[in-house]
């Protein structure tokens, strides 16, 4: 391996347009500038910054585009070396009763909606996939939530891990993502964001970079088995992230 390098990981970002409540959406601006924002400023070299997609926000009647979506990251795999390349979704969505980010740790198997979605479902403690059991089934990523949380901290941003993504839309969307990474070997998380009379735009788009370069270096240092918060692997003078040396 020596000179090498470490394989490439691949990003690729979702977020959803406006719902009922929420007109200005913060994800759709933020994943919408993203290619932008993260050229401009640069990406590590072997962070690649895959597809930046807004979802219609609705859970069953918006299936069909979501898994064109998610089956969009996997379909090129083929024609490269599937081992030399991880793939990862991430997912961002509004709480606009949030103060701070939230990294999602799991997702519950059950839709309960508390106003219609924007193609007018409206379920009530239904399973998401019913083929998975009951509506307490849960699913995890197998992404470090603790370890990218604090990574975060580190750099100031307001950040917690949370183990509930709620039950509207965004769960029922990590849940199909989770499901779909285990299936096909790829890793998913869901990150909730406030509204930008919160928490502005700007930091909030230096939070997604943030995040996306955190996720690399948490991915390349564990193929490493590095733990992300070993000693100087933070440098907040530049927000690089490095891998110490061995």
């Amino acid at each position: 391996m020596g000179s090498e390098g470490p394989p490439a990981v691949t990003i690729h970002v979702t977020g959803f347009k406006k719902f009922h409540g929420v007109s200005d959406n913060p994800t759709e601006t933020i994943v919408s500038n993203l290619q932008e924002y993260m050229k401009k400023n640069g990406l590590p070299k072997g962070l690649i910054l895959g597809s930046c997609n807004i979802l219609e926000t609705a859970g069953q009647g918006a299936l069909v585009p979501l898994y064109q979506t998610l089956q969009s990251a996997i379909s090129g795999q083929d024609s490269e070396s599937s081992n030399s390349k991880r793939i990862i979704w991430v997912h961002f969505g509004v709480n606009s009763g949030a103060t701070r980010f939230a990294i999602e740790h799991q997702a519950v198997n059950e839709a309960t909606f508390r106003c219609p979605d924007e193609m007018g479902w409206k379920p009530q403690k239904v399973p998401i996939i019913p083929a998975d059991g009951g509506i307490s089934r849960t699913r995890e990523t197998s992404l470090p939530v603790e370890e990218i949380t604090k990574a975060l901290k580190k750099m100031g941003y307001e950040v917690m891990p949370s183990d509930d993504a709620g039950r509207f839309v965004c769960n029922y969307v990590y849940y199909h993502s989770l499901r779909f990474a285990e299936q096909n070997g790829i890793q998913s998380l869901f990150v909730h964001v406030p509204l930008f009379l919160t928490i502005d735009e700007e930091t909030q788009m230096q939070f997604a970079a943030s995040l996306l370069e955190v996720i690399w270096h948490s991915s390349i240092c564990r193929q490493k088995h590095e733990s992300l918060l070993s000693p100087l692997l933070v440098s907040l003078s530049n927000s690089q992230l490095r891998c110490p040396q061995s």
